[in-house]
């Protein structure tokens, strides 16, 4: 691969691009700000997020990624360009090959969809990897050799659960709930027991300040500033973790059922060798307080919580610009 090409994650909650010579060059919020009256794009990113709630009618900002996959096509592809433009040095009219994880149980249109979108906005070619593949590289995990590993990728809009061996994909999962979920989820708790409307950022600000998966894991507390539901005029509360354990109760246990169906449908071999080794947890949502000592309780196995995991997809998409023979192994390549 050449110098100048980029790995790319797509991701619902955060856009990641990692340029060959460079690292990581891009990390903000999955946010656009698109103009009503033209459909012309007004920022990315951070700039984007801000705008969130607080934008004319004429303008609004929205989330191009949904649930891991575009939701919004042609937005998408103005992304990718920007990503492009961004990186380019000076004139040049260089167009990279690009690397791009997708979630796991991805339909073929959604695939297709991908593709198309970084080769509309100037991508030479594209190799497109799971995620789970690519967060495990990003981990350090050895994917191709003839051993089970188990990754379990806690993103924003998706939980991609794997179980890797041989370069591929043996047994997979792609919950279509992670990050933003909690997120909605402490919006109606809040709402349903303190009568206090609150945004998704307060939301997934209490999530990262004193959230938690586990009740031995530490409680904070937190204020929290909103609208009365019953008057509409500006009210406090305190939170503490306890309360958000409470309002993430059902997703946790949808997202142990979905470990637990991954398991049972694991080869026996597979198995032995997970049990030895542990189940990687990676992605950003895998950073809520005491999510591994959650797993290792209800699935009696290590669960090892890896360094920066919110960076394990675009490391991995990094890992594979310098790595051709990994890359032909494990990606699918499109384009000329």
């Amino acid at each position: 691969m050449r110098k100048g090409d980029l790995g790319v994650d797509l991701g619902t909650a955060t856009f990641l691009v990692y340029q060959k010579g460079k690292g990581m060059v891009i990390y903000e919020p999955s946010y656009v700000a698109v103009s009503r009256k033209s459909g012309k794009i007004i920022a990315i990113g951070n700039e984007a997020k801000e705008m969130k709630g607080k934008t004319p009618k004429d303008i609004v900002a929205l989330k191009p990624m949904k649930d891991g996959v575009i939701a919004e096509y042609t937005v998408i592809e103005e992304v990718i360009r920007s990503f492009i433009k961004r990186t380019k040095s000076g004139l040049s009219f260089f167009k990279p090959n690009m690397v791009i994880g997708v979630p796991t149980k991805i339909t073929n249109v959604e695939h297709r969809a991908v593709v198309e979108a970084a080769i509309n906005a100037g991508a030479s070619k594209v190799y497109v990897v799971h995620e789970p593949i690519a967060a495990a590289i990003g981990a350090n995990v050895d994917v191709v050799r003839p051993q089970g590993s188990m990754i379990i990728d806690v993103g924003g809009g998706t939980t991609d659960i794997a179980v890797i061996s041989l370069g591929g994909v043996v047994i997979g999962e792609s919950l279509r709930f992670a990050g933003d979920a909690m997120d909605d989820a402490i919006v109606k708790y809040v709402r349903k027991r303190f009568q206090l409307s609150i945004g998704t950022s307060t939301a997934e600000e209490v999530k990262i300040k004193i959230g938690k998966a586990h009740p031995d894991v530490e409680d904070y507390e937190m204020e929290v500033k909103g609208r009365d539901v019953m008057t509409g005029l500006p009210k406090k509360i305190v939170l503490n973790s306890t309360e958000v354990l409470e309002a993430l109760d059902e997703i946790l246990k949808m997202l142990i059922i979905g470990v637990r169906n991954v398991l049972e449908k694991t080869p026996p071999e597979l198995a032995s060798d997970i049990m030895s080794e542990g189940i990687y947890l990676v992605g950003g949502g895998s950073k809520l307080r005491g999510l591994d000592k959650l797993i290792t309780q209800e699935t009696g196995l290590q669960t090892i919580s890896v360094s920066e995991p919110e960076y394990c997809v675009a490391l991995g998409t990094g890992k594979l610009l310098d790595d051709e023979q990994l890359l032909m192994t494990v990606a699918s390549a499109y384009g000329v």
